[in-house]
């Protein structure tokens, strides 16, 4: 995996799908103007994030117009874009789309949805029920959105397939701002949880987050990169927009794992024992 990758710490504007593409075409041609193989744009980047009762009405289907003009700029770069999503069925998701020579490589719909503090994902979208590792012609990508980031099992899921980096677009707003210390409750905890999941499973972390305001929240930026060493290798500033390019370089995976072979000694038939005695799964106990 050696490319140039170009987070885009942008402001969507809540519920306008409209001006949110106009935005995207704008940060795209920034990113390849720089020469950018691989543009990540945050979670819900097309809708903005506390949508509410407006889910049902700006959600896209993935064939919607709007959603395929931005996979076709994916003829000219490998391109990560969040979006509502309404299936063929009428369910809607908290979505990311990875979109690469003109299609869409695959459809990540978060898994776990906050529903406590300031959040109340649950009660708008549908939890998604897969976590499969993206193979573009870049590397394998695990896509995990925000929350999805909190359980270390989807992280732990994408190590085992593979991942040579993990993709975590976010919308986070700031939290702990009555605090004496220098960062954010919220700032300091997703430094240690992307530095983590770079650590252990030894991949290069992309943590897009976005900035601006909504219904009275901050969100607060900061986007960066981790190295496979658990590193912190580029860092967005807080509360402004910014383009953040870094360039992945695989001589540094493959080091990080000659190092700890982690993955090679992960025993999954050994959780997937003890998670079958904890579920009480008789059938899964007796293959």
């Amino acid at each position: 995996m050696d490319c140039l990758a170009a987070l885009c710490q942008m402001r969507p504007v809540l519920g306008d799908a409209d001006k949110n593409l106009a935005a995207h075409h704008q940060w795209l041609d920034r990113a390849l103007e720089a020469g950018a193989d691989l543009v990540i744009f945050p979670e819900l980047s097309l809708h903005g994030y506390f949508l509410r009762d407006l889910t049902q009405e700006v959600a896209l289907k993935i064939g919607d117009p709007i959603v395929q003009e931005l996979v076709a700029r994916s003829k000219d770069c490998s391109i990560v874009f969040g979006f509502a999503e309404e299936s063929d069925d009428h369910c809607f998701f908290n979505s990311v789309v990875f979109a690469e020579d003109g299609k869409v490589l695959q459809v990540h719909r978060k898994v776990h949805l906050p529903d406590y503090g300031i959040f109340e994902e649950g009660r708008y979208f549908a939890a998604g029920r897969e976590i499969e590792t993206v193979h573009s012609k870049l590397g394998k990508f695990g896509l995990l959105i925000c929350e999805d980031a909190w359980h270390l099992s989807g992280g732990w899921l994408h190590f085992l397939q593979g991942a040579d980096a993990m993709i975590l677009p976010s919308a986070s707003p700031a939290r702990g701002i009555d605090t004496d210390e220098p960062e954010l409750t919220s700032q300091n905890a997703w430094r240690t949880l992307t530095a983590a999941h770079a650590l252990f499973f030894q991949s290069w972390v992309l943590h897009c987050n976005r900035v601006g305001f909504e219904d009275g929240t901050m969100f607060w930026g900061g986007s960066c990169v981790h190295s496979p060493f658990g590193e912190m290798a580029a860092l967005a500033h807080e509360q402004d927009e910014e383009l953040l390019l870094f360039q992945l370089d695989s001589k540094r995976t493959r080091r990080a794992r000659l190092m700890s072979p982690l993955r090679r000694d992960a025993q999954p038939d050994l959780i997937r024992l003890h998670l079958a005695r904890l579920l009480q799964d008789p059938d899964a106990l007796n293959n």
